[in-house]
This record gives C-alpha cells, structure tokens and sequence, in this order.
C-alpha cells in the first residue's frame, strides 16, 4: 500500500486520513504529497488500517494520536481528560488581558484536564504562580506530563473544586467546568461519546459546576481578584445573573470566534 492508495481507500474525511498517516509515518503533510508512491510497511500498513477502523467507529482523533493543538502549544491528551477546543481559548485570552506583563500574579485553574489552560496562561505569563486542580488523578498525571514536557512549574493539586485550597487566596480564578445538562442529545454524537462524562455533565440544567464556583470563589480571591469562566452556549445570561446574585462587579460575558457568548467573569 502506497500513501497515495492509504489516503485514497480509508473512506475518511480527507484532513483525518491525514492526521493518522502522518501520525503513523511521523511525517509532514508536505512529505505525504511528495512522495505519494511511498510504500507502507507492513507494520505501518497495519497500525494506519487499524486507526482508520477506529476512526470510522467514530473515536476521537485526538485520542488516537494521543495530541491535540491549543493555543498553538502541543498537548498529550488521553481518555482520561477532555479534548482541548479552539472556544477554550477564548478563556486563556481573557485570563492574559487580565495579568499584568512580569506580574506575580496567583493563578487558579479549576477542573484544568489536561492543563491546557494553566499551561498556556504561564508559557505566555511566566512570572505567574499557578495553581490547577482536578478531582481526577489520571488527568493530572496527563496535566503533569503536559506541564514537564513545556517546561513550566505548575502547581498540581487533587481536588474536588475548593477542598484542598482552605486558607489560600488568588488574584484570578479560570475555569472550564462541566457544562452540558443531563440529557444532552450532543452527549450521544462525535466525539463526546467517548470523552469523560463527569467532565462534561452537570445536572438537568448544566450548570450546577458553575453554580459552585460562582458561590465559592470570593472566599478564594484576593481584594479585586477576578472569576472567569467558560459556560454553554446558552449560558451567558444565567452566567451574568449567578455572577450579579453574588455580589461581583464589573461582570462581562465574551463571545468566540463563532460569535457565541462562551466566557463570563467578574471581580470581587
């Protein structure tokens, strides 16, 4: 089997037929279209027919490679943690409008998965002491290989939202919580169907996590720290009003590229 033939007859989308030949050759798009008439090996023929079976049954492609791409950083991601999004970025961007250049800012990051977040937020903030907590062990030891693997000292904490955190405050608090109510016909199609349900889900109303770290947050942050965090798409005025309820001033809602309300915050 050639490239040419293994891109031709995996009845994939095309862009996914090349991720996984690429991934399996460790090579470049450009070396895929330069040498079509390449041979497999037999042992390469076999890994890329059993990914593209995988794929066909509609398995993430990420969870296949094992990578995913946010804010043009490269992440390991497994079963264990949520696919990093291009909409989370919006919240990354957010959190380095807030963070002064060369300040020490303290940095939460909730639910963090993978760490995409508190990563990208300290590449591009370094001087910012970063904390994230996940109630799962297996994503932080994903967010632990992630965080060595870019270099940076993230502060990796088993927690189920606040409980390890008493006593501790912070200038800012992100978060990409569960979202997605109980229900959710998006819960049985794509990728979500093999993507870890308690990272998804959160009561018939989808908000219950937000819900929390709206109530919880001002015990956590300092004097005119701020709460953001991404929510549904439905969510932006549910969001505003949890957020004025509580007490937060300057509260804002932030739309993504899409144009969807996808990030809301306030300061205490």
């Amino acid at each position: 089997m050639t490239i040419a033939e293994a891109l031709r007859t995996a009845g994939l989308d095309s862009v996914d037929a090349r991720v996984l030949l690429r991934t399996i050759l460790q090579a470049s798009d450009a070396h895929l279209a330069a040498h079509a008439e390449q041979r497999l090996t037999e042992a390469q023929r076999a890994g890329y027919l059993a990914w593209v079976e995988r794929r066909r049954a509609g398995e993430p492609i990420a969870y296949l490679t094992g990578r995913r791409e946010f804010f043009s950083l490269a992440f390991k991601v497994t079963p264990a943690v949520l696919i990093p999004r291009p909409e989370t970025e919006r919240l990354v961007e957010a959190a380095l409008e807030r963070i002064p250049a060369n300040a020490a800012w303290r940095v939460l990051d909730l639910a963090t998965g993978s760490g995409c977040v508190a990563i990208a937020i300290t590449k591009h903030r370094p001087r910012a002491q970063v904390a994230a907590t996940d109630i799962s062990s297996a994503a932080l030891a994903v967010a632990r290989e992630n965080a060595a693997s870019h270099g940076v000292n993230i502060e990796l904490i088993e927690s189920d939202w606040f409980t390890a955190l008493s006593g501790r405050r912070f200038d800012l608090i992100v978060a990409n919580p569960p979202y997605v109510a109980e229900g959710d016909p998006h819960l049985a199609a794509g990728d979500l169907r093999f993507e870890p349900r308690n990272a998804l889900v959160a009561g018939s109303t989808g908000l219950d996590g937000v819900e929390v770290i709206v109530e919880r947050s001002p015990q956590y942050l300092a004097a005119g720290g701020w709460l953001l965090f991404e929510h549904g798409y439905a969510h932006g005025a549910r969001a505003r009003a949890l957020l004025n309820a509580a007490g937060y001033d300057g509260i804002v809602t932030l739309r993504d590229l899409a144009g969807i309300e996808r990030v809301s915050g306030g300061r205490v």
